[in-house]
């Protein structure tokens, strides 16, 4: 019997999979069959290998044969297991050597001419090859993704005669010779210079950029809501390694790490309201991420947010407090990192004119109303910071040449600085600061903490809306560059939240 290595992924959780060929003895017609709890992709890929030895004017064996995937009782999925299946019938005809490929791991999809086609999640496989010491075998187009784990054992071929010319004599693969490790390319973000006015939203924005906070802007349509959101990637901090490394694991797995570069810029994921909760969460056959997790140490943008189906809206609970979310399936579980921030925009009513005079409603206010609880109390409750932004006055969109408005850059140099206090404090960005480290590291005085006792207890605010007041005024004192928290910071922070109906009466 030969025994090859290949992986599935179960989350972020890798799970080793011995291919196991065996020829069969006996008079029995020739045959081949598939076992190991297989999907369809593993159940066609008998047709790609057959094909694929055709092409190779390779005999099929006159015996039958048996693949078994190794362990029987977990489910897998995808055409990579097309190459360590053909190289185990290749063993087993003594074309290749078991010994030398038992120390690779191999993934890649066989096309019937014998060539090796790109697969997804070879830059996780890549990386669990190497934590267990084994070199990996891969499709060539997929040979700088691998290339980015640091393996020092990598071979790359195109066509399954490469693989079997290097491990016969005849022509040795050489390392995958890629050029340096490049980036995704950056699409064109806009500057904060270009938004006139709307000086709080603007302020709302850097609060929530400088400690990872959630973020709902309510207005009229035009008010500048999306362009405001769409700046926002150009004032965020640089992703540390970890969390590069970590989100281009999640898109090699999603299939959407493409050409020769790591994910380095912090994802903006806008979703469309007519997204369904699987594309949202993730899920499907083979339990892929969803746009929550894509925006894992990135941003998810929800523009149009009671145009969402409450289903959909719903689903962003959980992840927004643990970081984390779990797709189930009837037959296994798989988690995936969701430390996103939500950055949210909607109209104040399906017209979106609520408290313009000059463009009044005749349903108001009862048609806002109905709108606004579409939102769920528990949901809004999660957004740290709620900020209107007000139609644009048209006197306004000239810009004044004496007017001092900041650059992206200059709240930006902000915004990192910031950054680096609390991840010199406490490690993390004040957002997710909880439990005792919010005790520690948020300190108010007696006044402070009477004059936020009160505020809560007029509201009827809930415990979840009380610690946000105190991340939020944690953040702006980090702006601020103070290590104290004043009674102006606690004062700020109480603005953000909808503690009264406000100008369009979004509340919680």
């Amino acid at each position: 019997m030969i025994s090859l290595s290949s992986i599935i992924f179960n989350g972020m959780d890798a799970t080793k999979i011995d291919v196991q060929v065996q020829l069969n003895h006996g008079l029995a017609k020739p045959d081949f069959s598939i076992i190991g709890l297989g999907d369809r992709a593993v159940k066609e890929s008998a047709g790609r290998v057959r094909n694929a030895m055709s092409a190779l004017n390779i005999p099929w064996p006159p015996r039958p044969l048996t693949a078994n995937l190794s362990p029987a009782d977990v489910e897998k999925s995808g055409s990579h297991f097309d190459l360590p299946i053909l190289c185990g019938i290749l063993c087993a005809l003594g074309i290749l050597p078991q010994d030398k490929l038992s120390k690779y791991l191999i993934v890649g999809e066989i096309g019937l001419d014998g060539s090796i086609l790109k697969t997804d999640g070879v830059l996780p496989a890549s990386v669990w090859a190497k934590k267990h010491g084994l070199g990996i075998i891969c499709p060539a187009s997929n040979a700088p993704e691998a290339k980015l784990s640091e393996i020092t054992d990598i071979l790359a071929p195109r066509h399954m005669l490469d693989l079997i010319n290097h491990f016969q004599g005849v022509h040795e693969l050489e390392f995958p010779n890629t050029t340096e490790i490049t980036t995704e390319p950056d699409e064109k973000i806009g500057d904060l210079a270009e938004v006139y006015g709307q000086q709080a939203a603007k302020r709302a924005l850097e609060i929530a950029a400088a400690g990872g906070h959630a973020l709902l802007m309510v207005g009229p349509p035009g008010s500048g809501k999306t362009m405001l959101a769409s700046r926002l990637p150009g004032i965020l901090p640089d992703m540390t390694t970890a969390e590069i490394l970590d989100t281009s694991v999640i898109y090699s797995i999603a299939g959407k790490l493409s050409g020769t570069g790591l994910i380095t810029k912090r994802p903006f994921r806008a979703v469309h309201h007519t997204a369904s909760p699987v594309s949202l969460a993730g899920g499907g056959s083979d339990a892929r991420p969803g746009e929550i997790s894509l925006a894992h140490n990135g941003v998810l943008f929800l523009d149009e947010l009671p145009e969402f189906n409450r289903q959909t809206l719903e689903i962003l609970r959980q992840p927004m407090e643990s970081g984390q979310i779990m797709i189930s399936r009837a037959k296994h579980n798989a988690t995936y990192p969701a430390k996103f921030q939500l950055i949210a925009a909607m109209n104040p009513c399906p017209c979106g004119h609520l408290g313009n005079a000059a463009l009044s409603c005749t349903r108001a206010p009862r048609c806002a109303e109905a709108y606004q609880n579409k939102i769920s109390g528990p949901l809004l409750d999660r957004i740290d910071l709620h900020v209107d932004v007000d139609a644009v006055n048209p006197w306004d969109m000239k810009p004044d040449p004496n007017a001092h408005i900041e650059s992206s850059a200059v709240v930006r140099a902000r915004v990192v600085a910031a950054r680096n206090r609390q991840l010199s404090r406490q490690g993390y960005v004040n957002a997710q600061l909880d439990g005792r480290a919010l005790d520690e590291f948020v300190k108010l005085t007696p006044d402070m903490t009477d004059f936020l006792n009160m505020a809560a207890e007029k509201v009827g605010m809930s415990a979840r809306g009380y610690n946000r007041i105190k991340r939020i005024a944690r953040t702006i004192a980090d702006l601020a560059g103070r290590d104290d928290i004043i009674m102006d910071d606690l004062i700020e922070a109480l603005s953000y939240r909808p503690i009264n109906r406000g100008k369009y009466g979004v509340k919680i």
